[in-house]
């Protein structure tokens, strides 16, 4: 499978499970909503004080599984180092990952203060690694 590929799946799907490395070496799965930003990065919007965004800070490797609404089927599992981008930087690419999953919000203004009052952050995530097929 070729990154695009798995890019234009997750384009559609954003359902997914974001691993991440404890300290202790064991691994730290989470649930995520996923997009893909104009960069062709992954992208996924979390907390600042998150264990997954503390984990990445520490070990920035990332394997994300993502796939259909049905969860039996089609999926696309991609691996990557990732990037913590914290606010005010994150702002423009928190509205853009909402946009490029939900559309656009009704109050543009309560999303922005959400994010800050939530201390969100935007994780990316630079594709290196993608497969196996999404037939499995």
């Amino acid at each position: 499978m070729e990154t695009s590929e798995a890019l234009d799946f997750i384009r559609e799907h954003h359902h997914a499970v974001l691993a991440t490395m404890r300290a202790d070496g064991a691994p730290q799965l989470t649930p995520v909503t996923a997009g893909v930003d104009a960069d062709g990065e992954i992208v996924v919007s979390s907390r600042e004080t998150a264990a997954k965004v503390r984990n990445l800070r520490r070990d920035p490797r990332a394997s994300l599984c993502v796939f259909t609404e049905r969860f039996f089927g089609e999926f696309v599992q991609v691996e990557g180092m990732a990037t913590i981008v914290s606010l005010p930087d994150a702002m423009d690419g928190l509205v853009d990952y909402y946009r490029s999953i939900s559309g656009e919000h009704p109050d543009w203004d309560d999303y922005r203060d959400t994010m800050i009052r939530d201390h969100r952050v935007l994780v990316t995530i630079d594709p290196s690694r993608v497969g196996p097929s999404y037939s499995g």
